[in-house]
C-alpha cells in the first residue's frame, strides 16, 4: 500500500510502495536510519537469494512475496549493496560491456547488398550445445560460457528470451510483421542485435556471479 504523501519529479507524481510503517520497521531492526531506496534494493537482492527462493518456493507460486526483515545491519547493508548492483545492471543492460564473444565467419557474402547482420531466426549451434549463436547463415556467435546459461528468467534463460523474441514473425491475426531489422536499420545500428547478445551474456554472468556472493541467509 502506498503513502498518500506524494512527491513531483519533472512533472510526475511519484508515489512510493513502501510504506512509512515498513520504514519503521526496518529502522527499528536494522538499528540505524535506512531509506526506502535502501528497502528497495534490500527486497531485490532477496528475491534473487537462492535460499530465499527454495525455502518459499510453495508460498512464491500462490501468493505476494514474503518479505522477512533483515537478521542484522550487515547482512541488510550487504543485500542493499549486492540489490543496488543487480538493479543497475538490468535497468542498464544496453549500456554494459559486450561480453567478447567470437564472430566467427560461417558463410560467404553473395555480394555488397547482402547483409551480414540481418537475422530471420536465431538458434544455438544444437539441443544440445549452447555455447554457440547461429546468428544467420553468415555469423555465429561463439564462446558463450556456461555461467551465462545458470540466469533464468522464470522457466527461460535471458539468452533464450532474446532468441525466442528477436526473430522475424508475422501476426496470424492481424497480419503484422514484426522485425527486429527494422530497429537497427532506423538507428543506423545495423548490428544491434549482435551487441545486444553479448551485452545480455554480461548481464547473464555478472548476475551469477553477484548472486554467488550473497550472504547465507537464515529463514525459516
Amino acid at each position: 500500500i502506498a503513502d498518500n504523501d506524494a512527491e513531483l519529479v519533472d512533472g510526475f507524481t511519484r508515489v512510493d510502495n513502501i510504506t512509512d510503517s515498513a520504514l519503521r520497521s526496518f529502522n527499528e531492526q536494522v538499528g540505524e536510519p535506512v531509506t526506502k531506496d535502501d528497502i528497495f534494493f534490500y527486497v531485490y537482492a532477496l528475491l534473487h537469494s537462492p535460499a530465499y527462493r527454495e525455502t518459499f518456493t510453495a508460498d512464491l507460486k500462490k501468493m505476494l512475496p514474503r518479505v522477512p526483515l533483515p537478521t542484522s545491519k550487515p547482512q541488510f547493508r550487504v543485500l542493499v549493496d549486492a540489490g543496488r548492483q543487480l538493479a543497475e545492471l538490468h535497468v542498464g543492460y544496453e549500456s554494459v560491456e559486450p561480453y567478447p564473444l567470437q564472430e566467427l565467419e560461417t558463410g560467404t557474402l553473395l555480394d555488397a547488398t547482402d547483409d551480414r547482420w540481418r537475422l530471420t531466426k536465431m538458434r544455438w549451434k544444437s539441443k544440445t550445445d549452447h555455447s554457440s549463436i547461429v546468428y544467420n547463415t553468415h555469423l555465429t556467435l561463439a564462446g558463450i560460457p556456461e555461467k551465462a546459461h545458470e540466469y533464468r528468467l522464470g522457466s527461460r534463460t535471458a539468452l533464450e528470451w532474446l532468441i525466442d523474441r528477436y526473430q522475424v514473425s508475422t501476426d496470424k491475426k492481424s497480419g503484422i510483421v514484426n522485425n527486429p531489422n527494422d530497429w537497427g536499420a532506423e538507428h543506423d545500428d545495423p548490428r544491434y542485435v549482435v551487441d545486444l547478445i553479448k551485452r545480455i551474456t554480461t548481464v547473464s554472468v555478472k548476475t551469477v556471479e553477484i548472486v554467488e556472493n550473497l550472504p547465507d541467509l537464515q529463514l525459516g
